[in-house]
């Protein structure tokens, strides 16, 4: 399929929004008429995460790259026949990665992505260091091996004369986009923002942070708007492996959290975004940087004098699917028999027990834990079983934990950003209608379902078409298609077992460290 048709004024003037993601990236063609969006066709390519030493997660960003060629040609392809126009490419890609390139731009590492753990120890140092609490209230966002800022300190430890040599480091986004136009790449401030490297205050690189990483903010991309758009466009190779005209314009686009938030309608005071998949986020649109003095919240900066706070959790679908496979080998057959989906099967067994799960507790941290905890070495623990229960209330508590979870995270988003009225939810487990009334009754607000299967992309056309003077607004409106009210009398009960759940993550902090270390060791001597 060529992009390159022009003439019929009946033609489809598209913005194409490519999604970076964390195992695959997306291409996504909308329908710019009028300033709104409606997504016309859409493909996505996979790729592998790569693990050289235990805890480590790369990947070759010449694979994402070429990904992210592949699905733009298929979702143009799907369009074939058509008479079309692409106006502009639009980014959103998954945060925290780093890369070091040489002069010349080539890729002198792999793409060291988010779940990347090899900087725990830097970044427990920098936690623990008293003297960097200016530092830490100025970035934004928790000290965590994610953090670039932790990966170079890493990096400047332990591969010295790798840090010395490279010309500069840039995230996955920034690497496509200079191949795609050849030229340097600049960055906007929610993946800045997502580097531990950026002044969330005063709106450039940190000096201290970058003191620590060992670098200069000439050896970083130029800051620049998430609207900021590359006019130069395709370089004439991109162009011929995309099937575009060579200067089609590409817009620097974002974050996908932060741009989910815009793409979801999730941008004015009150409303929060609760998005659980594999695992999950908690965001809330602020208008003034809100730093969380604990360090259990991000605040990203998204433009216009908006930023998104909020915090990302690792216990989402991943502990259902464990539920299915691990805890109840056999369940997936059990459903099958009766022409249901696990999943939708899971949910019936666990609804055949009371909120509260009849006083049975999860914390269902199967993977360590971010927000609002930060704790790599978190484990999963049941607390309260007894001969009474049985396979329905263990589920149901595994589900009601993946759901505390998000309390605790959406409690300090309150303290820290103001009051919330209700939540927009996403995700394909709260997909779930019962699982959307459960989130409701434990958090006592109002729990709607958007149809935005595709809300980063979404946003990062909003933001094309900022860029492209066609509208763009802050604020569209966003189909709402199930609104779910809370149960005053299950939200009793669920406070009541929140207030005893709440503590025992901090009490067991230290059994979770040692237990962490065994299964390490253990890992280690296989």
């Amino acid at each position: 399929m060529d992009g390159r048709v022009s003439g019929p004024a009946d033609r489809l003037e598209l913005v194409a929004a490519i999604d970076l993601g964390t195992t695959s990236a997306k291409a996504v063609l909308m329908n710019a008429s009028g300033g709104r969006l409606t997504v016309e066709a859409a493909a996505d390519c996979g790729y592998p995460l790569l693990a050289a030493e235990p805890g480590w997660a790369e990947q070759d960003p010449d694979q994402i790259r070429e990904a992210a060629e592949q699905a733009l040609r298929q979702a143009l392809q799907a369009l074939a026949g058509r008479p079309l126009q692409v106006l502009a490419l639009s980014f959103s890609s998954a945060m925290h990665s780093l890369i070091a390139l040489d002069g010349q731009g080539r890729a002198l590492t792999p793409c060291i992505t988010w779940a990347d753990q090899r900087a725990a120890e830097q970044a427990r140092r920098l936690r623990e260091d008293e003297t960097l609490q200016g530092l830490r209230s100025r970035i934004g966002v928790p000290v965590h091996a994610m953090l670039p800022l932790c990966k170079l300190v890493w990096m400047r430890e332990q591969r010295p004369q790798l840090h010395r040599e490279a010309a500069c480091f840039v995230g996955i986004r920034e690497y496509v986009m200079r191949g795609w136009t050849g030229r340097p790449c600049r960055v906007d401030p929610s993946i800045a923002g997502g580097t531990g490297l950026y002044d969330l205050q005063g709106r450039r690189w940190d000096a201290e942070a970058l003191e620590l990483a060992g670098i200069g903010a000439d050896r970083l991309p130029e800051l620049a708007p998430a609207a900021w758009i590359d006019r130069q466009g395709l370089s004439d190779e991109a162009a011929e492996r995309l099937g575009l005209p060579a200067g089609t314009p590409l817009v620097l686009g974002g974050a996908d959290g932060v741009l989910a938030n815009l793409g979801a309608g999730a941008v004015q005071d009150g409303i929060a975004s609760v998005t659980v998949g594999t695992s999950g986020a908690v965001r809330a649109a602020v208008s003034r940087p809100a730093a969380d003095a604990e360090g259990r919240l991000f605040c990203y900066e998204l433009g216009e004098g908006r930023w998104i706070a909020g915090g990302p959790v690792n216990s989402g679908g991943v502990v259902f699917r464990w539920v299915r496979d691990k805890l109840f080998p056999g369940i997936a057959e059990e459903a099958e028999r009766k022409g249901m989906d696990p999943y939708s099967y899971l949910v019936e067994l666990a609804l055949q027990t009371p909120p509260g799960a009849d006083g049975l507790l999860c914390l269902p941290h199967l993977a360590g834990e971010r927000a609002p905890h930060w704790n790599e070495d978190a484990r999963g623990v049941f607390v309260g079983l007894s001969l009474e229960h049985d396979r329905r209330h263990l589920i149901r508590a595994a589900l009601e934990g993946i759901l505390y979870g998000l309390r605790s995270v959406l409690e300090a988003l309150r303290e820290t950003a103001g009051p919330l009225r209700e939540i927009r939810a996403s995700g394909g487990l709260l997909r779930s209608a019962p699982l959307r009334q459960m989130l409701a009754d434990m958090t006592g607000l109002p729990v709607l379902l958007t149809d935005t299967a595709e809300a980063s992309s979404v946003g990062a056309g909003r933001l094309a078409l900022e860029a492209l003077g066609r509208g763009g607004e802050a604020a569209p409106e966003v189909p709402i298609t199930d609104r779910r009210e809370p149960d005053p009398a299950a939200g009793l009960t669920y406070d009541r077992l929140y207030g005893i759940y709440r503590p025992v993550f901090g009490r067991l902090a230290g059994t979770f460290r040692e237990l962490a270390d065994i299964q390490r060791a253990g890992a280690d001597s296989r």
